[in-house]
């Protein structure tokens, strides 16, 4: 999962050269007890300052993992751009191995779909938890990623060399790790040429996400750790 009870990691967002956009807020609460206790991991984002007039842009995503099983019970996501809105979830039988995507604005979109192997995560989770994986350089690891009805294999890799993060928390030493879809055929924003890109601290204990990068043909979107709130 990557994240335990309490921890809370927020961040600034640019777009090209525009120094701050918005920003994602990602936390995590452990709710009930014993073998119904589940983790339920929220993320925010929302747009700000000058960039709101130009993008009013607010999302919220909630996972909700069984904390004795570790398995991802459910994804829910909403989100507002103008006069768009968003709404759907997914939720996970792990017994007849399908899964259940339901759209709450097009409800004839909603539909049952096959899980293949592998433990689902929406694609910011799939990379926060990677801090927990200590990859180096020559070694892989894959995921499974969650993105609306789609459930994708990733294939994610460390770059040989280490970089710098430099952000108002301090100055980090970092891996950085790259998805790829190298074992399907890519769809969504591999296929069209996007990519991703995480740094893990490994000069810290904690091991934090300290940036992420997502690029497209029209630009790259970078998003920096400048808060952090440890585990209870």
């Amino acid at each position: 999962m990557g994240l335990r009870d309490g921890e809370a990691l927020t961040y600034s967002v640019r777009w090209g050269l525009i120094p701050s956009v918005g920003r994602i807020k990602i936390t995590a609460e452990t709710i009930g007890a014993g073998a119904d206790a589940v983790l339920r991991v929220t993320t925010t984002t929302s747009s700000w300052g000058l960039a709101r007039g130009i993008f009013p842009f607010d999302a919220r995503g909630e996972s909700i993992y069984s904390l004795n099983s570790g398995h991802l019970l459910s994804v829910s996501e909403w989100s507002t751009y103008r006069t768009k809105e968003t709404k759907d979830s997914i939720t996970f039988d792990y017994g007849k191995m399908t899964a259940m995507f339901s759209d709450d604005i097009h409800p004839e979109k909603s539909h049952e779909l096959p899980m293949p192997k592998g433990e689902p995560s929406d694609l910011i989770l799939a990379l926060i938890q990677t801090r927990d994986w200590n990859l180096a350089p020559g070694q892989s690891r894959d995921t499974l990623v969650i993105f609306k009805d789609l459930l994708y294999p990733l294939t994610i890799r460390p770059e040989d060399e280490p970089e710098f993060v430099f952000s108002s928390l301090g100055i980090f030493k970092s891996t950085v790790l790259v998805p790829r879809m190298e074992k399907a055929t890519p769809i969504g924003m591999f296929r069209k040429g996007g990519t991703v890109r995480v740094w893990i601290a490994n000069d810290d204990p904690r091991h934090l996400p300290v940036r992420f990068e997502v690029g497209f043909k029209v630009g790259t979107g970078t998003a920096t750790l400048i808060d952090y709130q440890p585990p209870k």
